[in-house]
């Protein structure tokens, strides 16, 4: 049973590999696949070689991702903490409005975001990006923050009150190094919806070598009138899935300690 789920859920992956290294015939052609000679690396050679090349496009959405990231951790830490010293009514209207703010439909700010781009200036400009992202992305950073530090002891903070630490350094010192997992699940979210954002990265940036990874493998798909490109569209997800699996993988234990924290009370 085991296996047979880890092969559905492996099986778009695999198919998207496959069809990243053969030819177009071989999609379509059963008798080209028996034939055989239809493993190729021109799709990924089409890529790369392409102007702007697709590492372009990786690295933007990596930078526009890593600031967007960094940005709401900035604004979540101190949010979140603020939220968790309130006390009676107005922490529950506080998390009301956070949490139906996180669940609002944000392709219905769509419209207000372009407008605000046309009027600041901020169309074509790549870490401009990270302003919306980083605003979308702060009311579930807070959320789930406030909610690893409800975990958290409150012997610890009045400990280090009787040590005559004052409020930053207690949560400097004290408190976020036992979060640690937390912002690491945190940052993996608020990482992961920067990378796979699209309609605001498609309409803020126009300029092909500024491109984020969602827009970039839009306009491959939609590059030829007649015929769909699909392994060149299907190398660009392989790619543009890689540095996602890396940090999963790497920060895997984090992101599991993090989403697990306060599930069982001891």
């Amino acid at each position: 049973m085991r296996a047979l789920l880890l092969l559905w859920s492996l099986a778009p992956l695999l198919w998207q590999l496959y069809s990243s290294l053969v030819t177009p015939e071989a999609l379509v052609d059963p008798q080209a696949v028996a034939a055989g000679g239809f493993w190729t690396l021109s799709n990924y050679r089409q890529l790369l070689e392409a102007d702007p090349p697709f590492w372009r496009h990786l690295f933007n959405s990596t930078v526009v991702g890593a600031v967007s990231t960094a940005l709401t951790l900035a604004l979540a830490i101190p949010c979140a903490y603020g939220l968790q010293q309130q006390r009676g009514s107005l922490r529950f209207a506080t998390v009301l409005a956070l949490l139906a703010a996180a669940i609002f439909p944000t392709v219905l700010l769509f419209l207000p975001l372009l407008q605000l781009a046309r009027s600041l200036g901020l169309g074509n400009q790549l870490l401009a990006l990270s302003l919306p992202y980083s605003a979308l992305n702060l009311p579930l950073a807070v959320l789930l923050l406030r909610a690893a530090f409800a975990d958290l002891p409150a012997d610890l903070e009045d400990a280090a009150r009787l040590e005559g630490l004052h409020q930053t350094a207690r949560l400097r010192h004290v408190l976020l190094p036992l979060l640690a997992p937390a912002l690491g699940s945190t940052a993996i979210l608020v990482f992961l919806f920067s990378w796979n954002e699209y309609p605001v990265a498609l309409t803020w940036i126009s300029r092909p070598e500024l491109l984020t990874l969602p827009p970039a493998i839009a306009r491959i798909a939609g590059s030829s009138l007649f015929t769909v490109p699909y392994g060149a569209f299907a190398a660009a997800t392989v790619l543009g899935s890689l540095p996602l699996l890396l940090a999963v993988l790497v920060f895997q234990r984090s992101i599991v300690n993090g989403l697990t924290q306060g599930a069982v009370k001891g």
